[in-house]
């Protein structure tokens, strides 16, 4: 009995430690996943909600006033054309069009440039989201 609850304590113990460092980890780095509502208001000063896919920096741009200003270009103006579409929804060679401005940034430029995307309403090739985030996990 004294076993089983020994055992019991320090599985305890080890998910609170996992858990709070996930937490650290998040707030620190900025990684989260989750989708997000992107809040503004229309003319007659309503508030309309919008879903789109985060881009991880959601809370930093919006606590450092970033979420109001126009975005930034890190000389992609062509992948303006892909605003609205699915993450999902690119071929190939779009792919490679994303990618090729992924590798020309300096990893100080990634979170800007994340947060320039979800500004433009352009959703990263899903296949991409893994090399951009080991780019934003190098600052």
């Amino acid at each position: 009995m004294t076993g089983a609850l020994l055992i019991l304590a320090v599985t305890a113990a080890i998910g609170v430690l996992l858990w709070a460092w996930e937490r650290y980890r998040t707030r620190r780095h900025g990684h989260s996943l989750h989708h997000h509502s992107d809040q503004g208001k229309t003319e007659n000063g309503k508030r309309k909600t919008e879903n789109v896919a985060c881009c991880g920096l959601h809370a930093i741009c919006e606590k450092t006033g970033q979420i109001n200003e126009p975005p930034v270009y890190y000389d992609d103006e062509e992948l303006d054309r892909f605003a609205g579409r699915a993450a999902t929804d690119y071929t190939d060679m779009e792919t490679e069009e994303f990618r090729d401005v992924l590798l020309t940034l300096l990893p100080s430029d990634a979170p800007g440039w994340s947060v320039s995307l979800e500004k433009r309403r352009i959703n990263l090739p899903a296949e991409l989201r893994p090399e951009l985030e080991l780019l934003l996990s190098e600052q």
